[in-house]
């Protein structure tokens, strides 16, 4: 990969360790610089309060304005219109903030906004909830200002409220299904597909592994995701490819060759497909 910015969670920031803080846009686009790809080692849940322009996460591109709220897992690909989104608040945090207190590692997993395959990353809300959520943040804002350690508990319970009133409004939003015991299978099968894509192209492999059929990973997985689990792979092939063509220096037949593509060519059919340019083309910035 290029030198793309990375930024650590800074600690100590109010003295002793804290793991969540909420920073103003319009502060942190002084520290950006005016190309603003980055990543961060620490999730984050954004709110626009005021300008309209792009924010693209790992290559996907959304158009934002007021009352948008977007969210990001760590290491994830970030660049943002700095000109014209003017201002909003980055709810920002460290795993270890939440599940020190939940004691459940898999709390993280279940939120829909932070599931590692979701389709979206955007949210938008109504008035009522933007209010809601506005008010929240200013209330963690606040706590973090008179920041004492005994402040930890109340600041745990807001961000759980926050995350929680997200996550409901999510999954109406984006009519995602509650989850049920047969979704263990579909989130088992999004953690796999995440760790061996680049390898592993075909369901059977991942069928194996949960020692279920094709067939019903497939149902199970679409009726979670609306889309098929072949299409799951896919695009997630697709988004880093994108990521590799636009961010490193790659040639395509490396490209295809760390993605486990049988041949270069198959690769392009492959990507042309589905983006309708080719690799080159993409790289180039050229559109279909």
């Amino acid at each position: 990969m290029k030198n793309i910015p990375k930024y650590d969670f800074y600690k100590t920031k109010y003295g002793g360790e804290l793991l969540i803080d909420v920073v103003e846009l319009e502060y942190i686009k002084n520290y950006l610089p005016k190309q603003s790809l980055h990543t961060l080692t620490y999730y984050d849940v954004t709110l626009i309060t005021e300008g309209e322009g792009f924010f693209k996460i790992d290559g996907t591109t959304h158009h934002v304005k007021p009352m948008d709220m977007l969210f990001s897992l760590p290491y994830q690909l970030r660049e943002w219109d700095i000109e014209n989104i003017t201002n909003g608040y980055a709810l920002i945090f460290e795993e270890e903030f939440l599940l020190s207190f939940f004691n459940d590692p898999h709390f993280m997993d279940n939120i829909s906004y932070f599931r590692k395959n979701r389709n979206n990353s955007r949210l938008s809300l109504s008035p009522v909830e933007f209010e809601q959520v506005n008010t929240l943040i200013q209330q963690i804002k606040h706590e973090i200002d008179g920041y004492t350690v005994k402040n930890k508990h109340i600041l745990r319970a807001l961000l759980y409220q926050v995350l929680i009133l997200l996550d409901r409004t999510f999954t109406e939003q984006h009519n995602i299904p509650p989850n049920n015991d047969k979704n263990t299978y579909v989130d088992s099968f999004l953690k796999l597909v995440s760790f061996d894509f680049h390898k592993y192209h075909a369901v059977q492999y991942y069928a194996e592994k949960l020692y279920i059929t094709p067939n019903y990973l497939n149902e199970l997985v679409k009726r979670e995701t609306g889309i098929s689990a072949k299409q799951v792979i896919q695009n997630k092939l697709i988004i880093e490819s994108k990521k590799l063509l636009l961010y490193s220096n790659l040639t395509i037949v490396e490209i295809s060759e760390r993605l486990s593509f049988e041949t270069p060519s198959y690769f392009i059919r492959f990507f042309r497909k589905r983006a309708r340019c080719t690799p080159l083309q993409f790289r180039k910035g050229e559109k279909p």
